[in-house]
């Protein structure tokens, strides 16, 4: 299981207050959307990076924390801006594995401005079936031996 860690506020405070305060100097958190779903025996997030250099990405795991940061850089400091609408700086996520989760095994992929990382269920997490003795089977097994 994956939860998105937001230590201080709900994600409705935040990205309202994104809304309101993010620009160009200090990029609003919808830099980074993001997606998670689970597809069989892993969990798949994806982060949307298109424009991040890909030496910039880093993503690191603690613990049960995930932590991506990217950076977008502008193409040309110089120059007299007209426009800057595309936010730049720094950007970071974090979630919250749950502990059947195996980060050991975790694996990341940057194709085409979308950031991709896999983390597969534990095997000690997976559901599996259970043998069921029976009394009168256990009786009928010693007597023939």
């Amino acid at each position: 299981m994956l939860l998105n860690y937001e230590p201080f506020a709900s994600a409705d405070t935040f990205r309202l207050l994104d809304r309101l305060v993010g620009s160009a100097a200090r990029p609003a958190r919808t830099g980074m959307p993001m997606d998670v779903y689970r597809l069989d025996d892993h969990f798949v997030a994806t982060f949307d990076l298109p424009g991040v250099d890909p030496g910039s990405i880093d993503v690191t795991v603690e613990g049960n924390n995930l932590a991506v940061r990217a950076e977008r850089s502008a193409p040309h400091e110089a120059g007299d801006w007209l426009v800057a609408e595309r936010p730049r700086g720094t950007f970071s996520r974090q979630l919250m594995l749950g502990r059947g989760l195996d980060t050991d095994q975790l694996a990341a992929t940057y194709r085409d401005g979308v950031l991709t990382v896999t983390i597969p269920v534990a095997e000690r997490a997976k559901p599996r079936r259970i043998a069921i003795s029976h009394e009168g089977e256990q009786q009928a097994l010693t007597e023939h031996s």
